[in-house]
């Protein structure tokens, strides 16, 4: 198993299908996720930097295993900038 850390330049959905493939490139690394993938899409995005374990394939392609994102998750980023008020803990 190899352990990279780097940023996210492009992300692809490959085959949208039960278990999705997600083709991403991390530096200058390519790489597939299938497991957990809805989950990627949803955490990460292009400049996002995440730390991945996962082992090559023939085409020497990395095949995540696991991931973690290194500061916030895209989709805590997209709901602390929603416009949409929050809900006041006084009002229950």
């Amino acid at each position: 198993m190899i352990n990279l850390k780097g940023t996210i330049r492009q992300i692809k959905i490959l085959k949208i299908a039960e278990h999705p493939l997600v083709y991403f490139q991390l530096d200058d690394i390519h790489c597939l996720i299938s497991r957990h993938a809805l989950n990627f899409l949803a955490d990460v995005t292009v400049g996002s930097t995440i730390s991945i374990l996962g082992a090559y394939n023939s085409r020497k392609q990395l095949v995540v295993r696991k991931y973690s994102v290194l500061g916030k998750p895209q989709i805590v980023i997209e709901f602390e900038s929603s416009r949409y008020p929050t809900k006041d803990a006084k009002h229950y």
